[in-house]
């Protein structure tokens, strides 16, 4: 039991250290909140079902964390790392169930610092992060159900299913690695239809959005193809792309494989198919991967590096697992200075970057533009601009920097908005004083 409470101290220190230095870092080094962080803020100051490229769930997060903090680029570096850490704690719950050795559970979650989706690229909060809670949840409930075969665990499956799918369309692949998972069962007569349970929520969770669709003519699953470049490819695309995903694949889990190589005896281990345990865990953690694959080799197209964020979060559990009686607990320590090296390592690299190179997005002058141009509406109106309008970037980092979190309107609906319903309108600003470059045109809303 002393063991057990020193175990979780450890796991403790290292969810706080992760936390605290992944926000730290980018709070101190960045002027600005990156890309998709701004984009998803703009679309969260107009709640919906939908929206024009995701489903609703990371701007639904974002506009409540703008209703508690406000404007304060920390408040979502802390968000992306409550979400990370969180995650890391459903894996540490399920390694428990799986292992049945807490030292080895922790070294299960410690592995994944060695995966640069959950360090380096975390301080952007976006639908990849936004999944992998759900990503998480999903499979401890699908595991407890199995187990348990208890109702509340199908239905909460289902439920994290659904708002997995409400995060990004991609989980889709872990739905359809766990039929495949399903189909197994049916094979060998061990299905139990108790699953089916999980159903009743899922599509519970989903109906809204659905219906969203539907009145928005699909817009969100059409952006989601043309993303993939569907329609442009040419035979050698469906060999490139699938080996530049693989190659791309093996160098992000280099720094995986080396800190494990530190705490394991032999490399060689036996694989026995008829467990059930690795079964489960080459289904959650394999087969999504291979379905990414296909799909790049049978319709060529690119697989974005980003959007495999969430598909090793459990790659963990499975190479600890698989060669649990291989593992030197006596190489512990050296196995402790490697993912010290790297868990110090990835935030200066970050930090360092930050700094040094100023062209970035982060380094846009978000709060500089927003003063001015305050000060251009204040000089013609005593109105408040309640609404902006201009691309995602620059209209939507005015919406976020500007007093009163004015309304984003997208340019392309700008009908559909009524923008006569506005008194007061100033548009046409442009930017060419900062880092030499030309910012584009937006308009501005009062009453």
């Amino acid at each position: 039991m002393q063991a057990k409470n020193k175990i979780n101290k450890y796991f403790g220190f290292f969810l706080l250290a992760h936390v605290i230095i992944w926000t730290l870092i980018p709070t101190l080094s960045n002027n600005n909140l990156p890309l998709d962080t701004i984009e998803h803020l703009a679309w969260s100051t107009d709640l919906q079902f939908g929206y024009g490229k995701h489903p609703p769930v990371v701007s639904w997060m974002l506009n409540f964390f703008y209703l508690v903090f406000g404007s304060q680029d920390w408040a979502y570096y802390f968000l992306s790392q409550l979400f990370i850490v969180f995650s890391f704690l459903i894996v540490f719950i399920f390694s428990k169930e799986i292992l049945k050795n807490d030292t080895h559970s922790l070294i299960s979650v410690l592995l994944l610092e060695g995966i640069y989706f959950y360090n380096f690229t975390t301080p952007e909060f976006n639908v990849n992060i936004c999944q992998l809670p759900f990503w998480s949840l999903s499979i401890l409930y699908l595991w407890k159900g199995f187990k348990n075969n208890k109702n509340i665990d199908w239905l909460l499956f289902g439920l994290f299913a659904g708002l997995g799918v409400l995060s990004k369309y991609l989980f889709i692949y872990l739905l359809i690695s766990i039929d495949i998972f399903f189909i197994y069962l049916i094979i060998k007569k061990k299905f139990n239809y108790k699953c089916l349970l999980s159903l009743l929520t899922f599509l519970l969770v989903l109906a809204p959005h659905l219906i969203w669709l539907a009145i928005n003519d699909y817009t969100t699953i059409t952006y989601a193809l043309n993303r993939t470049g569907t329609g442009n490819q040419v035979f050698i695309d469906h060999l490139i792309h699938p080996l530049i995903f693989l190659g791309k694949q093996i160098g992000i889990l280099i720094p995986f494989f080396i800190m494990f190589l530190f705490i394991i005896k032999k490399i060689k281990t036996k694989i026995n198919l008829k467990d059930n345990k690795l079964i489960f865990l080459l289904t959650i953690n394999i087969v999504p991967i291979v379905l990414i694959l296909l799909t790049s080799l049978v319709l060529g197209i690119k697989i974005r590096t980003m959007w495999m964020t969430p598909f090793y979060l459990f790659s963990g559990v499975l190479i600890v697992y698989t060669f649990q009686k291989k593992i030197n607990l006596s190489k512990l320590k050296s196995f402790t200075s490697v993912f010290l090296f790297l868990f110090v390592l990835s935030p200066f690299v970050y930090f360092y970057i930050s700094i040094t190179q100023t062209d970035k997005r982060t380094d846009y002058p978000g709060k500089e533009i927003a003063r001015i141009v305050q000060k251009k509406w204040d000089r013609k109106y005593q109105s408040k601009i309640i609404a902006v309008s201009g691309n995602e970037w620059h209209a939507g980092n005015l919406s976020y920097h500007l007093e009163l979190n004015p309304k984003w309107i997208n340019s392309k609906n700008i009908e559909k908005n009524n923008i006569k319903q506005y008194k007061n309108q100033l548009c046409s600003f442009e930017f060419e004083d900062f880092n030499s470059r030309q910012w584009s045109v937006f308009c501005l809303y009062g009453e």
